[in-house]
């Protein structure tokens, strides 16, 4: 089987920045190698997507020291800054980028033109690309996160156990769930949040003030990031997820609680609602709000704490979309299918 050299953020391992980036591009090079190919990563350093003068020098010394006619997967992260490195590597190489999040930027468009193909972790994602630059729709494919099979989560009668899953930061929307809790302090609830808290700290300091200001501090523990099965626990002890993010190219947290049976409450934007998806007699597992609007957000956790009724048609729906996802065979079969079609190209 062919090689693939597969460039990621240099941070790809880093058990204290877990990122749904990093869980996919791990997951596919372990798929890939399972597949057959050999796999021979490339994690570069550096401040990506603002990477340095050095760091750019890094990975146009990594590219140069490919050989002629090579597949070569990038992460977007560290893809999407550089056109001027890619460009001069373009004839000579197969270049694969793989977009977990659009910037849409001009550095951007000049990347994805010199690419061989592009992957995408949505359909979402792949037709925000085609609207925003001139690429040919068949060099542009989706290939979206699998999920593993888990237990259904218990679930308690109240519904009362809620959890975020999400890098505390100001596009996850933290600050807009703490505001929706805050107005629903009257029922009883908590509300664990999981994710890393160094991505912004800044903002992460603006939270712990606003939960203390609002007197949630008991009730909203940050947990900071988990793991394996740390996170596993965490799912299987909750009753709703919530993720109230301003954008959202997919949500790998959305699917890894729906293997659960976890109902999920999201915000109506990007690529969240494709990952939510539907059970098979057409039910949503979950409730979707516009983002930024702790009012709607509030409203909708009112009433999934209120409305037993509400409660059991979310979680019926929720076990029921169980069966619909598919796992990271799938995810790793779409990406192999790009990269044979890149070096026959």
């Amino acid at each position: 089987m062919t090689a693939v050299h597969v460039v990621l953020p240099g941070d790809i391992d880093d058990p204290a920045t877990p990122s749904g980036g990093n869980r996919y591009d791990r997951r596919v090079c372990a798929g890939l190698a399972a597949a057959g190919w050999t796999v021979r990563e490339h994690p570069v350093p550096g401040r990506w997507p603002r990477p340095g003068a050095g760091e750019r020098a890094a990975l146009a010394g990594v590219l140069a020291a490919l050989p002629d006619g090579a597949p070569v997967l990038l992460d977007g992260l560290v893809a999407a800054t550089v056109p001027e490195v890619l460009g001069p590597q373009a004839r000579r190489l197969r270049l694969v980028v793989l977009v977990h999040l659009p910037l849409e930027t001009h550095a951007e468009a000049g990347a994805l033109a010199a690419a061989t193909a592009v992957v995408t972790t949505s359909d979402w994602t792949r037709r925000r690309l085609l609207d925003r630059y001139p690429l040919p729709a068949d060099r542009v494919r989706a290939a979206p996160p699998g999920v593993d099979p888990a237990p259904p989560a218990a679930g308690s009668v109240s519904g009362t156990a809620l959890l975020c899953v999400a890098a505390v930061s100001p596009h996850k929307g933290h600050d807009v769930l703490v505001a929706a809790l805050a107005t629903i302090a009257d029922l009883p609830w908590t509300c664990q949040l999981v994710g890393p808290l160094t991505r912004d700290p800044a903002f992460v300091d603006a939270l712990r003030r606003q939960l203390a200001d609002t007197g949630l501090d008991d009730r909203v523990p940050l947990a900071g990031p988990r793991t394996g099965p740390a996170l596993a626990a965490a799912y299987a002890a909750a009753d709703l997820l919530v993720l109230p993010s301003r954008g959202e190219t997919y949500g790998m947290v959305v699917t890894e609680a729906l293997a659960r049976g976890v109902p999920v409450l999201g915000s109506d934007v990007g690529g969240l609602p494709e990952a939510l998806g539907q059970a098979p007699d057409g039910s949503r597992p979950g409730l979707l709000v516009p983002p930024d609007d702790p009012a709607a957000l509030a409203g909708a956790l009112r009433r999934w704490l209120t409305e037993p009724a509400l409660r059991a048609r979310l979680r019926r729906s929720a076990r029921d979309r169980r069966a619909t996802l598919t796992d990271w065979t799938v995810t790793t079969n779409r990406l192999a299918t790009v990269l044979k079609e890149a070096t026959a190209a």
